[in-house]
């Protein structure tokens, strides 16, 4: 009587054939490509559907110096494409593209909004470059950053200029940020800071006096205007007349010009 098949008895299965088992590759391949192929079309479907349009933008964010209508009629027309196609990236120069918006950043919210924060350009200078000829609708920012923008819109009319290479705009407010505390105690207001391709800096002061800086490090320059600011009084003290013009490139002190005070013979005697 013959014995039943156990697991430890069971004949072993045979290998396919080699030409089978191409044709089971072929076939599990194609049916992955189908598949992907499906998927793609899925994709491109979506994003070329009308079924999923963009139906409103939420604007959130600072938005002082432009209202809601005009953003949407600047940034708009410039945004291609349904809920799933639409660029952010285009979509964020679109919207950075619009006066006074220094920052945007979008992001799609379901199933048909995209939601937008801004963040707007605060003036902290006027801007005037090398290049730049006769009058110019560029800002500075509190970033330092050089920005386009009507220059009429700002209601600081106490802003200052800043004059320097292309690239400076950075350095240059840094150091007008440092110098303003150094003059305060002067009443000294600098109404233009300019910088030389050369690396020599050059204060205009709202009075209409000059005041010649000199190159060297940030710090260097900063020494010497402290100790201008020091020492001022003890020179003027006698006078009891404002700067026309002070020149801190000597080393160790400072050359000086006093509005109506001269230097000869007879005008120091007359004095």
């Amino acid at each position: 009587m013959p014995r039943a098949a156990t697991p430890f008895n069971r004949p072993a299965a045979l290998p396919l054939p080699a030409d089978v088992r191409l044709m089971n590759g072929v076939a599990s391949a194609v049916f992955v490509l189908a598949g992907a192929g499906a998927a793609v079309a899925g994709v491109l479907w979506l994003m070329r559907s009308p079924l999923f349009p963009i139906r409103a933008i939420q604007l959130d964010g600072e938005m002082a110096r432009n209202s809601v209508p005009t953003i949407r009629a600047n940034a708009a027309p410039r945004l291609a494409g349904n809920f799933f196609s639409v660029d952010l990236q285009q979509g964020r120069q679109a919207f950075e593209a619009v006066p006074w918006v220094r920052r945007a950043v979008v992001r799609r919210v379901w199933p048909d909004r995209l939601a937008v924060q801004l963040e707007e350009q605060h003036p902290a200078a006027l801007w005037e470059g090398a290049a730049d000829d006769g009058a110019s609708d560029k800002l500075v920012n509190s970033y330092g950053e050089v920005f386009e923008a009507n220059v009429g819109d700002v209601e600081d009319d106490g802003l200052p200029t800043l004059a320097g290479p292309e690239g400076s705009a950075r350095q240059m407010l840094a150091m007008y940020q440092r110098l303003v505390p150094v003059l305060a105690p002067l009443e000294m207001n600098i109404d233009k800071l300019q910088l030389s391709g050369r690396g020599s800096w050059r204060a205009e002061l709202d009075s209409g006096a000059a005041i010649e800086l000199g190159r060297g490090t940030e710090d260097e320059v900063v020494a010497r205007t402290e100790l201008f600011a020091r020492t001022l009084s003890q020179v003027t003290g006698r006078y009891h007349q404002p700067i026309e013009y002070a020149d801190l490139r000597h080393q160790g002190g400072y050359a000086l010009r006093l509005r109506g005070v001269g230097t000869t013979p007879a005008a120091a005697k007359n004095n």
